[in-house]
């Protein structure tokens, strides 16, 4: 080719590519460039990536077919295939409806629990539909599942599902513990715990329990605050009643069980929303006696004899303003946060007593009976998934028998009649306290358990206990061990055994201490440093009111003593002696104010006595002499 062709062809060449179109000068270049090798490579991965990915939605369109079919089936399945009884099934046996107590359990709709812990909605669903319409689905047909399953050559000829395990309410790392009932039900023990305490219902012998389990587990109890024993009752519970709560310092509560007047929504703030909740009842009749005992000195009864006298008179004296006087009508619906005022009119009393029961039912999956109470502890270990030996337990803050009254069938229909909120509410709950166990454990396997409990609380009593059973307060050998005396109540104690080797002792010695002791050991082992630093204070101000009573003391008996040694100085001319004698007197009585071995009442009771003798014109070295010997009498008791 000329040299003048080969320069035409090339400007030829030049001016097409220059006027060709973006797109196509880019894909020449690329296939024209050396890099058109590159190219090819990952155009050919993107399409085989593509067609991957339109193999796999295929092949999983094909597996969804088969199994919606085969979920359809199971949905159909009869639900009454011998199911055993989960554990969450303890939360859905109380009805929503409590207008009718003897209803039978099947009219009852279950209560079914939200997530959201402020909110609880009902929703209630009727067994007999439910039982008729799952007896009427139609059984799997199990050769047709075959058939779907064989048309799809990469699944298995016969379709296998798995089923995870049902997650436990409580984050524990506990084992699993088995129920009697059905051994192949097992569950997960339960550490969030709300328990009602109610007055005179055995519950100080609950709390017991509680203590105990949780202080072996090392779980946090929501304690009152300052070291009290209530949380600030009768007062609605408030979160800020808990100490730890204002300065943070406790993250996390597990039970919540001291005396409080119940505020749902308050205590929801305070406790995880896995918390479980139950309380006790007790029959209003022999609850009322014991009432009126403990608490004669409140103004409803201080002006009585007896219960006979104060319910004659049919409530005509009785002024619920007055302080404590709650205690005195319906103080179970009190306890549950709830109007304990009786209407008069008896349709809007029996309105009345069905919102307290629907309330105390949506509030509470599990209500004890204090007259079946090693039955109640049965079906308390069945809720919380606990072993025998957590609720083993001895009788606690329980008066003598020489200090019970029986009360007239009369009688017994009077107290019916003034608590009848807490009567509707005992005969509500008694009911569906056997009917609860017929649902869950059977009446055979409650007798079974009830018998192994009471050997082992035998079992305990003779290796814990010196004479095997409960003494009077005067007979408490460990002063440390002496039950809260109240009122004109005698509270029992016990006395250990000796020669326990200290594994065995620390665990009697958790059975009978009482709950102020306990409720003591508890806040100086969770608030160590709060309760040294309460200690210190109540020392020093223990200190400075014993400074001062023996100072008034003291000078009390010179101011008044003058007297009475001017009218003995006609008979006997020993003044100067006897103020000496009484001098000494005033000191050893401050000596033994120091010593603690009396406290300021005490030491008032000596100077009146005192008073009244030198009034008499009781010789001073005659009273000084017995003096002595009553203080020398008194501290060989002490010692």
């Amino acid at each position: 080719m000329l040299p003048s062709q080969r320069i035409s062809s090339r400007e030829r060449r030049a001016f097409h590519w220059r006027t060709a179109s973006p797109w196509t000068t880019c894909v020449r270049v690329a296939c024209c460039s050396r890099l058109r090798f590159m190219w090819f490579a990952l155009m050919v991965l993107t399409v085989l990536c593509v067609a991957l990915q339109m193999l796999g939605v295929v092949r999983q369109a094909r597996s969804s077919k088969v199994l919606k079919l085969v979920g359809e089936q199971l949905v159909q399945m009869p639900a009454e295939i011998h199911r055993p009884m989960k554990h969450k099934d303890w939360e859905n046996l109380w009805s929503v409806s409590a207008v009718i107590v003897e209803e039978p359990v099947d009219q009852h709709p279950f209560i079914q629990k939200r997530e959201n812990r402020g909110n609880r909605e009902e929703e209630g669903t009727d067994q007999n539909n439910l039982s008729s319409s799952t007896k009427a689905a139609p059984p799997i047909n199990v050769q047709k599942l075959q058939e779907v399953a064989t048309n799809f050559p990469n699944q298995p000829q016969k379709p296998v599902f798995t089923k995870k395990p049902p997650r436990s309410d409580d984050s524990t790392d506990k084992p699993a513990v088995k129920s009697r009932a059905d051994n192949s039900v097992t569950c997960q023990p339960k550490n969030h715990i709300v328990f009602l305490k109610t007055h005179k219902t055995a519950s100080s012998t609950i709390l017991n329990i509680l203590y105990r389990y949780g202080d072996s587990h090392n779980l946090t109890f929501a304690l009152p605050l300052n070291m009290h024993s209530q949380l600030f009752y009768p007062a609605f519970f408030a979160t800020h009643f808990v100490e730890g709560v204002r300065t943070r310092s406790v993250k996390e509560f597990h039970i919540l069980c001291n005396h409080m007047r119940f505020s749902s929504p308050e205590v929801r703030k305070l406790m995880p929303k896995d918390t479980f909740y139950f309380s006790i009842l007790r029959n209003p009749v022999a609850m009322m006696e014991s009432l009126f005992v403990y608490y004669k000195a409140i103004p409803a009864f201080r002006v009585f004899k007896n219960l006979e006298e104060f319910l004659i008179q049919d409530g005509r004296s009785y002024n619920a303003s007055l302080p404590n006087n709650h205690y005195a009508r319906n103080i179970l619906t009190f306890d549950f946060g709830l109007d304990n005022t009786v209407p008069e009119n008896d349709i809007e009393m029996e309105k009345h007593a069905s919102k307290i029961i629907a309330a105390v039912e949506r509030d509470f999956p599990l209500i004890l009976i204090s007259e079946y109470f090693d039955e109640s502890l049965v079906l308390l270990k069945h809720a919380l998934c606990w072993s025998l030996d957590d609720v083993s337990s001895f009788r606690l803050n329980s008066r003598s028998e020489r200090s019970r009254r029986p009360l007239s069938p009369q009688t017994a229909e009077r107290v019916k009649k003034w608590n009848s909120l807490d009567w509707r509410l005992y005969q509500h709950f008694n009911a569906t306290f056997w009917k609860r166990i017929d649902s869950t454990i059977g009446r055979t396997e409650l007798q079974k358990e009830v018998e192994f409990l009471r050997a082992k609380k035998k079992e305990l009593e003779s290796m814990c206990l010196q004479g095997g059973g409960a003494v009077d307060p005067a007979q408490v050998q460990d002063s440390s061990l002496k039950p809260f005396q109240y009122g004109a109540a005698v509270i029992q104690g016990y006395n250990l055994r000796v020669g326990l080797d200290n594994d065995t002792r620390q665990l009697c010695q958790r059975l009978i201490t009482p709950e102020l002791q306990y409720t003591s050991a508890l806040y100086t082992k969770q608030f160590p440093q709060l309760a040294a630093a309460r200690a210190a204070a109540a020392k020093k101000i223990a200190a400075s009111r014993n400074i001062a009573a023996h100072r008034a003391v003291k000078r009390n008996i010179e101011t008044n003593a003058h007297p009475a040694m001017a009218n003995n100085t006609s008979h006997n001319n020993t003044n100067t002696a006897d103020e000496h004698s009484l001098h000494v007197l005033a000191n050893s009585i401050g000596h033994s104010v120091r010593q603690d071995n009396f406290d300021v009442h005490s030491v008032t009771k000596q100077y009146k006595e005192m008073k009244r003798n030198l009034h008499k014109h009781t010789t001073p070295k005659h009273f000084i002499k017995a003096h002595v010997h009553k203080q020398t009498q008194e501290s060989a008791l002490l010692r």
